[in-house]
């Protein structure tokens, strides 16, 4: 697969995410897909997802930085958005908060089969304790 070729799969999937089509997630994560080691298949991809903008109503994934190596992309996905409350452990309770999240996805037969993620939880610390200082 050529890069520009998995960058195109890429920002579609992002956009399946941000209209949040889930019946049509299955085009761009594998059966197989797993996530930061856990696998969860599409219909475990898809409730995490779910999951994700239950708990944050206005979440939106804007690519800041995208590469591609096939099979391999590498990600920086910026947020600006209001969870409703606890996230990743923090009480943000529907403060607005920014961060980002540094994700590497391992791509077979053109799906999402591997996600490993990292999202910067000290920013969103630092942003918490300025707003309660």
């Amino acid at each position: 697969m050529e890069k520009t070729e998995l960058t195109d799969i890429y920002r579609a999937y992002i956009a399946c995410l941000n209209n949040q089509d889930w019946p049509h997630l299955g085009q761009f994560v594998h059966e197989d897909a797993s996530h930061n080691g856990k696998r969860l298949g599409v219909s475990g991809y898809r409730e995490m997802l779910e999951k994700d903008f239950d708990e944050i109503p206005d979440l939106h994934f804007n690519i800041q930085l995208l590469t591609a190596d096939p099979p391999f992309i590498a990600s920086r996905l910026a947020f600006a958005c209001t969870p409703k409350g606890t996230f990743l452990g923090l009480p943000v309770n529907g403060e607005a908060v920014t961060f980002a999240e540094n994700v590497f996805y391992q791509f077979r037969e053109g799906k999402i089969v591997e996600v490993w993620s990292v999202i910067d939880k000290a920013a969103i610390e630092a942003q918490l304790q300025r707003k309660t200082s």
